[in-house]
């Protein structure tokens, strides 16, 4: 029984695959890089991950699992709580808060909130392109709820239902979304296998006031004052959907020296597939250091290497505090790429 409901939870997870890799372009000479929205999702929301390349899928055992492969709540003791803050490209900012609920019998819940925003822009048009006094900013926001449940003592599988909003000064898109993520401990050298695939959802149009505006049909005519009430046509745009499947396995050095491996094959619907690749030294369960390489083999990316150190302070008893900070090149837009996380552990 147990080995069907493994099967069964494996076969999910790929039924889904096929469909995130079947909205790639066949060819593979052509990228369709700029071809979705609500890039805002594709943002790491962990220090941690991004220190370690973002080979995660089969690593994350934090609240950030939310994003990255829901079925890791549930591989979570007690509770916990975690923040964090990005000063993205651009002048933009990006914050990530999320809490773990153990329900104990290997069940768990999850909720995560999300903001990226732009921050306040100058409203610019044709005939005033320095500006006509007013101001706008756009604002991204995700809200989603996980449940995970472990299935068996080595197999565990999430979900996590996602609420997307888009603001455009006085426009808005909305949509509903779909995580589902899984995560076994193979009988392979404590290896660890983890597979998610997410932002499987309908997709999104902008709607509002700016696309109304007046049409006059005969401009040439000036004592002409017939106008026709008209407004633009909005296409619709897939979200980014994400297949991600990876391994992950831990050595035990010695009593308080461990090394921690990680790599993952990332197949996107609007970019071409990469793998990612990290590791993780840590000293006493309480002081890490991080490496890593993202999208690797990936034509003209921006991004590479990345590097971290983390912390796990024990505060009182049971409640621990955990610090995480990180580095990532992105190239020409390396300027803003530093990340930190707060977790708390109760």
């Amino acid at each position: 029984m147990k080995t069907k409901m493994i099967l069964f939870g494996v076969a999910f997870a790929f039924l889904f695959s096929g469909t995130a890799m079947g909205q790639r372009l066949s060819s593979e000479s052509i990228s369709k890089v700029g071809t979705t929205v609500g890039q805002f999702l594709k943002i790491d929301v962990s220090a941690r991950s991004v220190a370690m390349g973002g080979s995660f899928v089969a690593v994350t055992n934090d609240a950030s699992a939310m994003y990255t492969n829901a079925a890791g709540i549930a591989r979570l003791n007690g509770y916990e709580a975690m923040f964090t803050h990005t000063e993205w490209i651009a002048g933009t900012a990006y914050d990530f808060g999320a809490i773990t609920f153990n329900l104990g019998d290997g069940n768990a819940l999850g909720l995560m909130v999300s903001s990226f925003s732009s921050g306040e822009m100058k409203v610019r048009t044709v005939e005033q392109p320095e500006g006509t006094s007013e101001l706008f900013e756009t604002q991204d926001i995700l809200i989603g709820l996980s449940y995970a449940r472990n299935l068996t003592e080595n197999f565990t599988i999430g979900f996590t239902g996602k609420f997307i909003s888009q603001t455009i000064w006085h426009m808005t898109a909305n949509t509903l979304a779909l995580d589902v993520g899984l995560m076994y401990n193979t009988p392979f050298w404590g290896t660890v296998l983890g597979a998610s695939i997410r932002n499987f959802g309908a997709k999104m149009r902008l709607d509002g006031r700016d696309i109304k505006y007046a049409y006059d049909p005969d401009s040439r005519n000036t004592g002409n004052v017939f106008v026709v009430n008209s407004q633009y046509e909005m296409r619709d745009y897939e979200i980014p959907l994400n297949f991600q499947v990876g391994l992950a396995r831990q050595f035990e050095l010695s009593e308080k020296n461990s090394f921690l491996v990680s790599v993952d094959a990332v197949t996107p619907n609007d970019n071409y597939e990469a793998v990612n690749v990290g590791f993780e030294y840590g000293w006493d369960n309480m002081f890490f250091v991080r490496g890593g390489y993202k999208s690797l083999f990936r034509a003209d990316t921006e991004e590479g290497l990345t590097a971290g150190i983390g912390l796990d302070l024990r505060i009182e008893g049971t409640m621990r505090l955990l610090v995480d900070y990180a580095y990532a090149d992105f190239g020409r837009l390396s300027d803003n790429t530093q990340r930190f996380s707060l977790r708390l552990k109760f």
